[in-house]
Protein backbone atom coordinates (compact mmCIF):
# COMPACT_ATOMS: atom_id res chain seq x y z
CA UNK A 1 0.00 0.00 0.00
CA UNK A 2 1.13 3.42 -0.10
CA UNK A 3 -0.35 7.05 0.65
CA UNK A 4 -1.35 9.41 -1.92
CA UNK A 5 -3.22 12.40 -1.54
CA UNK A 6 -6.88 12.61 -3.99
CA UNK A 7 -9.68 15.30 -4.52
CA UNK A 8 -13.04 14.04 -5.25
CA UNK A 9 -14.61 17.69 -5.29
CA UNK A 10 -12.76 20.72 -5.99
CA UNK A 11 -12.80 23.79 -3.08
CA UNK A 12 -10.74 24.93 -0.42
CA UNK A 13 -7.92 23.11 0.76
CA UNK A 14 -9.77 20.65 3.10
CA UNK A 15 -11.24 18.51 0.17
CA UNK A 16 -7.58 17.28 -0.32
CA UNK A 17 -7.75 14.09 1.26
CA UNK A 18 -5.32 10.96 2.00
CA UNK A 19 -5.77 7.62 1.17
CA UNK A 20 -3.93 4.36 0.86
CA UNK A 21 -4.05 2.55 -2.36
CA UNK A 22 -2.26 -0.31 -4.19
CA UNK A 23 0.03 0.27 -6.17
CA UNK A 24 -0.25 -0.61 -10.25
CA UNK A 25 3.20 -2.39 -11.77
CA UNK A 26 4.73 -0.20 -14.18
CA UNK A 27 3.91 -1.14 -18.17
CA UNK A 28 6.88 -1.76 -21.04
CA UNK A 29 7.46 1.52 -21.12
CA UNK A 30 6.98 2.90 -17.54
CA UNK A 31 9.12 3.30 -13.82
CA UNK A 32 7.71 2.57 -10.67
CA UNK A 33 9.63 5.78 -9.19
CA UNK A 34 10.06 5.76 -5.10
CA UNK A 35 9.20 9.97 -4.24
CA UNK A 36 11.72 11.86 -2.17
CA UNK A 37 10.00 15.25 -2.26
CA UNK A 38 7.08 16.68 -4.13
CA UNK A 39 6.98 20.48 -5.30
CA UNK A 40 4.68 23.00 -4.05
CA UNK A 41 3.02 25.21 -6.97
CA UNK A 42 0.31 27.46 -7.39
CA UNK A 43 -1.11 25.14 -10.77
CA UNK A 44 -1.79 22.66 -7.68
CA UNK A 45 -4.44 25.38 -6.11
CA UNK A 46 -5.63 26.03 -9.66
CA UNK A 47 -6.54 22.42 -9.80
CA UNK A 48 -7.88 21.66 -6.40
CA UNK A 49 -9.82 24.78 -6.87
CA UNK A 50 -11.56 23.38 -9.97
CA UNK A 51 -10.11 27.51 -11.78
CA UNK A 52 -7.75 24.57 -14.00
CA UNK A 53 -10.62 22.15 -14.04
CA UNK A 54 -9.33 18.08 -13.88
CA UNK A 55 -11.33 14.77 -14.51
CA UNK A 56 -12.69 13.81 -11.05
CA UNK A 57 -11.55 12.24 -8.98
CA UNK A 58 -8.16 12.91 -8.62
CA UNK A 59 -4.60 13.07 -7.57
CA UNK A 60 -3.05 16.28 -7.81
CA UNK A 61 0.50 17.47 -7.97
CA UNK A 62 2.88 18.15 -11.63
CA UNK A 63 6.06 17.75 -10.31
CA UNK A 64 8.38 15.74 -7.85
CA UNK A 65 11.81 13.51 -8.17
CA UNK A 66 12.27 9.75 -6.67
CA UNK A 67 14.21 7.01 -7.13
CA UNK A 68 13.33 4.41 -9.59
CA UNK A 69 12.58 0.69 -8.18
CA UNK A 70 11.41 -1.13 -10.98
CA UNK A 71 11.44 -0.37 -15.00
CA UNK A 72 8.94 -1.98 -17.84
CA UNK A 73 10.08 -4.65 -20.00
CA UNK A 74 10.91 -1.90 -22.77
CA UNK A 75 12.99 0.90 -20.93
CA UNK A 76 16.57 1.32 -22.15
CA UNK A 77 17.59 4.46 -21.21
CA UNK A 78 17.04 4.23 -17.51
CA UNK A 79 17.47 1.97 -14.67
CA UNK A 80 16.84 0.64 -11.17
CA UNK A 81 18.68 2.97 -8.66
CA UNK A 82 18.43 5.95 -11.00
CA UNK A 83 17.76 9.44 -9.40
CA UNK A 84 14.76 11.39 -11.46
CA UNK A 85 12.59 13.89 -11.71
CA UNK A 86 9.61 15.24 -14.32
CA UNK A 87 6.91 18.38 -14.38
CA UNK A 88 4.32 17.11 -16.35
CA UNK A 89 0.99 14.96 -16.58
CA UNK A 90 -0.62 12.26 -15.54
CA UNK A 91 -1.70 14.29 -12.44
CA UNK A 92 -0.72 12.84 -9.31
CA UNK A 93 2.70 13.19 -7.71
CA UNK A 94 1.42 13.98 -4.45
CA UNK A 95 2.46 10.09 -3.71
CA UNK A 96 4.98 8.41 -1.67
CA UNK A 97 5.11 5.82 -4.86
CA UNK A 98 3.67 6.15 -8.64
CA UNK A 99 4.50 4.94 -12.25
CA UNK A 100 5.28 7.42 -15.03
CA UNK A 101 5.71 6.95 -18.50
CA UNK A 102 10.00 7.00 -18.80
CA UNK A 103 9.05 9.31 -21.61
CA UNK A 104 8.44 12.32 -19.01
CA UNK A 105 11.36 11.56 -16.87
CA UNK A 106 14.78 13.01 -16.80
CA UNK A 107 17.97 11.73 -14.64
CA UNK A 108 19.54 14.15 -12.07
CA UNK A 109 22.99 14.34 -12.00
CA UNK A 110 23.92 13.37 -8.61
CA UNK A 111 25.88 16.55 -8.37
CA UNK A 112 22.39 17.65 -7.85
CA UNK A 113 19.88 16.61 -4.74
CA UNK A 114 16.30 15.35 -4.97
CA UNK A 115 14.81 17.97 -2.83
CA UNK A 116 16.44 20.61 -5.06
CA UNK A 117 15.62 18.66 -8.07
CA UNK A 118 11.88 18.33 -7.58
CA UNK A 119 11.70 22.00 -6.41
CA UNK A 120 13.45 23.43 -9.43
CA UNK A 121 11.69 21.45 -12.28
CA UNK A 122 8.73 23.46 -12.90
CA UNK A 123 10.17 27.14 -11.78
CA UNK A 124 13.90 26.89 -13.75
CA UNK A 125 11.67 24.94 -16.98
CA UNK A 126 9.44 27.94 -16.82
CA UNK A 127 12.51 30.30 -16.44
CA UNK A 128 13.85 28.85 -19.29
CA UNK A 129 11.34 29.23 -21.91
CA UNK A 130 10.28 32.44 -20.44
CA UNK A 131 13.96 33.88 -21.08
CA UNK A 132 14.92 31.95 -23.89
CA UNK A 133 11.71 30.92 -25.99
CA UNK A 134 8.63 33.52 -25.19
CA UNK A 135 11.09 36.39 -24.97
CA UNK A 136 14.25 35.66 -25.84
CA UNK A 137 16.11 38.28 -23.88
CA UNK A 138 19.57 39.95 -24.26
CA UNK A 139 22.46 41.23 -22.81
CA UNK A 140 21.56 44.56 -21.33
CA UNK A 141 18.04 44.16 -22.29
CA UNK A 142 15.50 46.02 -18.95
CA UNK A 143 13.08 43.54 -18.25
CA UNK A 144 10.50 43.78 -15.54
CA UNK A 145 9.33 40.73 -13.82
CA UNK A 146 6.42 40.26 -10.91
CA UNK A 147 6.60 38.82 -7.75
CA UNK A 148 10.60 38.43 -7.74
CA UNK A 149 11.07 36.79 -4.06
CA UNK A 150 8.81 34.09 -4.88
CA UNK A 151 9.63 30.60 -6.46
CA UNK A 152 10.07 31.48 -10.17
CA UNK A 153 11.16 34.63 -9.68
CA UNK A 154 14.07 34.24 -7.37
CA UNK A 155 15.35 31.68 -9.98
CA UNK A 156 13.98 33.76 -12.82
CA UNK A 157 16.22 36.68 -11.53
CA UNK A 158 19.59 34.81 -10.97
CA UNK A 159 19.14 33.31 -14.59
CA UNK A 160 18.50 36.93 -16.25
CA UNK A 161 21.32 38.44 -14.28
CA UNK A 162 23.79 36.16 -15.64
CA UNK A 163 23.03 36.42 -19.11
CA UNK A 164 23.16 40.27 -18.21
CA UNK A 165 19.79 41.84 -17.99
CA UNK A 166 18.98 44.55 -16.31
CA UNK A 167 16.08 43.19 -13.78
CA UNK A 168 13.54 45.28 -12.25
CA UNK A 169 11.89 42.96 -9.93
CA UNK A 170 8.06 44.15 -7.86
CA UNK A 171 7.36 42.62 -4.55
CA UNK A 172 4.55 42.86 -2.47
CA UNK A 173 6.27 43.69 0.63
CA UNK A 174 9.14 45.21 2.19
CA UNK A 175 10.59 42.48 3.68
CA UNK A 176 10.90 40.81 0.42
CA UNK A 177 13.05 43.48 -0.85
CA UNK A 178 16.09 42.27 0.35
CA UNK A 179 15.00 38.76 -1.39
CA UNK A 180 14.66 40.17 -4.80
CA UNK A 181 18.04 42.03 -4.41
CA UNK A 182 20.01 39.31 -3.42
CA UNK A 183 18.51 37.44 -6.57
CA UNK A 184 19.92 39.92 -8.91
CA UNK A 185 17.08 42.32 -9.34
CA UNK A 186 19.33 46.05 -10.25
CA UNK A 187 15.87 48.18 -9.02
CA UNK A 188 13.23 46.24 -6.78
CA UNK A 189 9.91 47.98 -6.08
CA UNK A 190 6.94 47.32 -3.61
CA UNK A 191 4.25 47.56 -5.96
CA UNK A 192 1.87 47.70 -2.33
CA UNK A 193 3.22 51.23 -1.54
CA UNK A 194 4.61 52.50 -4.47
CA UNK A 195 3.68 53.50 -8.33
CA UNK A 196 5.46 51.28 -10.29
CA UNK A 197 5.13 52.54 -13.31
CA UNK A 198 6.24 55.57 -12.52
CA UNK A 199 9.52 54.05 -10.51
CA UNK A 200 9.96 52.18 -14.04
CA UNK A 201 9.59 55.08 -16.32
CA UNK A 202 12.17 56.76 -14.51
CA UNK A 203 14.81 53.82 -14.34
CA UNK A 204 14.54 53.41 -17.86
CA UNK A 205 14.51 57.29 -18.78
CA UNK A 206 10.71 57.20 -20.12
CA UNK A 207 11.80 54.58 -22.69
CA UNK A 208 10.19 51.65 -20.83
CA UNK A 209 11.03 47.90 -20.54
CA UNK A 210 11.12 45.57 -23.76
CA UNK A 211 9.42 42.81 -21.86
CA UNK A 212 7.42 42.08 -18.51
CA UNK A 213 7.03 38.56 -17.31
CA UNK A 214 3.52 38.50 -15.26
CA UNK A 215 2.41 35.77 -12.77
CA UNK A 216 0.40 37.85 -10.72
CA UNK A 217 -2.71 38.55 -13.33
CA UNK A 218 -5.07 40.93 -12.78
CA UNK A 219 -4.21 43.34 -10.57
CA UNK A 220 -1.11 43.94 -12.56
CA UNK A 221 -2.27 43.80 -16.06
CA UNK A 222 -2.93 47.38 -17.00
CA UNK A 223 0.52 48.69 -15.20
CA UNK A 224 2.71 46.58 -17.00
CA UNK A 225 1.06 47.37 -20.22
CA UNK A 226 1.92 50.91 -19.45
CA UNK A 227 5.70 50.19 -18.42
CA UNK A 228 6.12 48.34 -21.76
CA UNK A 229 8.20 50.42 -24.64
CA UNK A 230 6.99 49.88 -28.06
CA UNK A 231 6.79 47.30 -29.63
CA UNK A 232 7.55 45.20 -26.17
CA UNK A 233 5.94 42.14 -25.14
CA UNK A 234 3.32 41.51 -22.23
CA UNK A 235 4.17 37.92 -20.97
CA UNK A 236 1.17 36.55 -18.93
CA UNK A 237 1.56 33.15 -17.61
CA UNK A 238 0.16 33.26 -13.98
CA UNK A 239 -3.13 34.43 -12.07
CA UNK A 240 -1.85 34.81 -8.33
CA UNK A 241 -4.22 37.84 -7.83
CA UNK A 242 -6.70 36.57 -10.09
CA UNK A 243 -7.44 35.80 -13.93
CA UNK A 244 -7.36 38.59 -16.59
CA UNK A 245 -10.46 39.67 -18.07
CA UNK A 246 -11.14 40.02 -22.04
CA UNK A 247 -8.51 42.18 -23.21
CA UNK A 248 -9.12 45.21 -25.23
CA UNK A 249 -6.90 45.01 -27.73
CA UNK A 250 -7.78 48.93 -29.66
CA UNK A 251 -7.46 50.04 -25.72
CA UNK A 252 -4.20 48.43 -24.57
CA UNK A 253 -2.14 46.54 -27.58
CA UNK A 254 -2.74 48.39 -30.46
CA UNK A 255 -1.29 52.09 -29.15
CA UNK A 256 1.99 50.85 -28.89
CA UNK A 257 2.38 48.06 -31.07
CA UNK A 258 2.19 45.39 -28.66
CA UNK A 259 3.14 41.50 -28.39
CA UNK A 260 0.91 39.42 -25.94
CA UNK A 261 1.67 36.16 -25.19
CA UNK A 262 0.03 33.31 -22.78
CA UNK A 263 2.40 30.61 -22.70
CA UNK A 264 2.20 27.70 -20.60
CA UNK A 265 5.11 25.11 -19.96
CA UNK A 266 3.31 22.06 -21.32
CA UNK A 267 3.86 23.41 -24.83
CA UNK A 268 7.63 24.05 -24.56
CA UNK A 269 8.18 20.54 -23.12
CA UNK A 270 6.04 18.54 -24.74
CA UNK A 271 8.51 17.22 -27.10
CA UNK A 272 11.09 15.07 -25.73
CA UNK A 273 14.03 16.53 -27.45
CA UNK A 274 12.84 19.87 -26.36
CA UNK A 275 12.52 18.91 -22.61
CA UNK A 276 16.09 17.07 -22.47
CA UNK A 277 17.69 20.56 -23.66
CA UNK A 278 15.46 22.77 -21.98
CA UNK A 279 16.45 20.48 -18.61
CA UNK A 280 20.40 19.99 -19.51
CA UNK A 281 20.72 23.84 -19.76
CA UNK A 282 18.78 24.32 -16.36
CA UNK A 283 20.85 21.63 -14.40
CA UNK A 284 24.09 23.44 -15.96
CA UNK A 285 23.08 26.93 -14.37
CA UNK A 286 22.86 24.60 -11.31
CA UNK A 287 26.21 22.68 -11.39
CA UNK A 288 27.85 26.05 -12.02
CA UNK A 289 26.27 28.36 -9.82
CA UNK A 290 24.52 30.56 -11.75
CA UNK A 291 21.21 29.55 -10.30
CA UNK A 292 21.44 28.61 -6.31
CA UNK A 293 18.39 27.33 -4.81
CA UNK A 294 17.15 27.41 -1.26
CA UNK A 295 14.61 25.55 0.02
CA UNK A 296 11.69 28.17 1.97
CA UNK A 297 9.81 25.21 3.95
CA UNK A 298 9.20 21.49 3.75
CA UNK A 299 5.81 20.03 5.04
CA UNK A 300 5.28 16.41 6.08
CA UNK A 301 2.18 14.70 3.51
CA UNK A 302 0.16 14.81 6.61
CA UNK A 303 0.38 18.83 6.30
CA UNK A 304 -0.87 18.74 2.78
CA UNK A 305 -3.82 21.04 3.62
CA UNK A 306 -1.59 23.63 5.61
CA UNK A 307 0.25 23.65 2.75
CA UNK A 308 -1.68 24.74 0.02
CA UNK A 309 -3.45 27.33 2.92
CA UNK A 310 0.61 28.69 3.15
CA UNK A 311 0.53 28.89 -0.50
CA UNK A 312 -2.39 30.37 -1.36
CA UNK A 313 -2.07 33.16 1.49
CA UNK A 314 1.83 33.87 0.17
CA UNK A 315 3.25 32.74 3.20
CA UNK A 316 5.69 30.54 1.42
CA UNK A 317 8.36 32.97 -0.41
CA UNK A 318 10.87 30.73 -1.73
CA UNK A 319 10.58 27.12 -3.04
CA UNK A 320 8.49 24.75 -0.70
CA UNK A 321 8.04 21.17 -1.13
CA UNK A 322 6.24 18.23 0.74
CA UNK A 323 8.46 15.01 2.06
CA UNK A 324 6.35 11.63 1.75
Amino acid sequence: MTRVVKIEKTGDPEVLKIENIEIEQPGPDEALIETKAIALNFIDCYHRSGLYPVKLPSGIGLEASGIIKKVGTKVKDLTVGDHVAYVSSPIGAYAEERVMPVNKLVKVPKEIGLEVAATIMTKGLTTHYLLHKTYPVKANDTILYHAAAGGVGQIFCQWAKSIGCKVIGTVGSDEKISIAKKNGCNLVINYSSENFVKKVMDFTNGVGVSVVYDGVGKSTFEDSIACLKTRGMMVSFGNASGPLEKIDVTKYISPKSLFFSRPTLGHYISARKELVEATDKLFEQLKYGKVKIEIYKKYKLAEVIQAHKDLESRKIIGPAIIIP
